[in-house]
């Protein structure tokens, strides 16, 4: 393959790319995916993947294009589906339609099908070319790539705290760490995740709604209150609408359960001990199909997700403000590490100004004991 080719491969998959993040947050326990279909140097047909049980962004582009797709080049940033699931395998849809060329960013990483799709194109006499953009590809799916193989949600964890890491006053008051656009970013963040997850205290300090808030209709997470006691206040603007899930443990009152059930709410009893079992409660999350879950937690909570090695991603807003005070509430609490060479990394860093305030993203590397790093696959 020359050089222009290449290029001409990586325009069109990026235009692929875009296709697929617009439907960012839409598709549950899917991935997003972007098709586009060119032949002789034109589009024919371009799709995205909208809806969990909806129409593959393969078909949609198909559909588009018509009798043209004969002999056309699809450009699709996932590996096209071979078996028979919601939908009819996609990879049969393009032989089908007499498409010569398959570009595919990123294999499928279900270990059970990984590579299936483009050995049946391959079988039919189609042309594969894959790898084109795979590192953004793959990143764009981290979500549905991690719930796929390990069956539990991807935990992006979130805070916002003043330069000297607290994220309220010595009193309580956070309103507001953190300016406008950034405030907006983390409602796009719920937006693109199926749950978010607090403790018990913010519910109880703050009674937050934990909803959608863009200037565009956004799509609301599921509440996930972690409440081994079961405290939670039964007017709590959350428990305002159906669906809420709280992890609590065998200690919490029956009667109470059976009240919050009552109303439309899940209550997952996670041990018999004074504190729920984080791991345990990630399983049952997974089970429940919930594959991506934003944790907007205290610092106990964030510690204890920490400490369990149950955060795949940092999402962590500083604001150019220093607050002070010994009681003011910080980003983790935990026992924490006894040596520097201990403590927790972030990898592949992103650093971006949004207004007045800074957002550094990464991946948490846990040390030897851990195989991978997390948030990869």
């Amino acid at each position: 393959m020359n050089p222009q080719d290449v290029m001409n491969d990586e325009w069109y998959m990026r235009l692929a790319l875009q296709l697929a993040a617009g439907a960012a947050g839409q598709t549950g326990i899917n991935p997003v995916v972007g098709c586009v279909i060119v032949k002789d140097g034109r589009i024919l047909g371009m799709g995205a993947h909208l809806r969990r049980g909806g129409d593959h962004a393969e078909i949609h582009a198909l559909r588009m294009a018509g009798g043209e797709a004969a002999g056309a080049t699809a450009y699709v940033t996932l590996e096209p589906c071979s078996h028979y699931g919601k939908t009819p395998p996609c990879a049969k849809r393009l032989i089908e339609a007499g498409v010569i060329r398959v570009v595919a960013a990123a294999k499928d990483p279900n270990p059970l099908v990984s590579g299936n799709g483009l050995a049946m194109l391959e079988g039919a006499g189609i042309e594969v070319e894959a790898g084109i953009l795979e590192q953004e590809a793959t990143q764009q799916n981290e979500a549905f790539n991690h719930y796929i193989v390990h069956h539990t949600p991807f935990i992006t964890l979130k805070t916002a705290s003043t330069l000297d890491g607290r994220i309220a006053s010595r009193t309580g008051d956070s309103r507001w760490v953190t300016g406008e656009a950034a405030r907006e970013y983390v409602h796009t963040l719920r937006h693109r995740h199926q749950g978010i997850m607090v403790g018990i205290q913010t519910v109880i300090a703050d009674d937050p709604s934990l909803t959608t808030r863009l200037d565009v209709p956004g799509l609301d997470p599921v509440p996930v209150i972690v409440d081994s006691m079961l405290r939670i206040p039964e007017d709590a603007r959350l428990l305002e609408r159906p669906g809420a899930i709280l992890l609590s443990t065998y200690q919490a009152p029956p009667d109470k359960i059976k009240r919050l059930e009552d109303r439309g709410h899940r209550v997952l009893l996670t041990g018999f001990g004074p504190h729920v079992d984080l791991e345990e409660a990630m399983r049952l999350l997974g089970e429940r199909e919930i594959a991506s879950v934003l944790l907007e937690g205290g610092g106990k909570l964030n510690g204890s997700m920490l400490e369990a090695r149950l955060i795949h991603k940092c999402v962590l807003f500083f604001a150019p403000k220093i607050i002070g005070g010994a009681g003011a509430p910080g980003n983790f609490d935990f026992a924490g590490f006894e040596k520097m060479g201990d403590a927790i990394v972030l990898d592949r860093l992103k650093v971006e100004q949004m207004g007045q305030d800074v957002c550094i993203s990464g991946y948490p590397r846990y040390g030897q004991a851990e195989e991978e790093p997390a948030g990869t696959e």
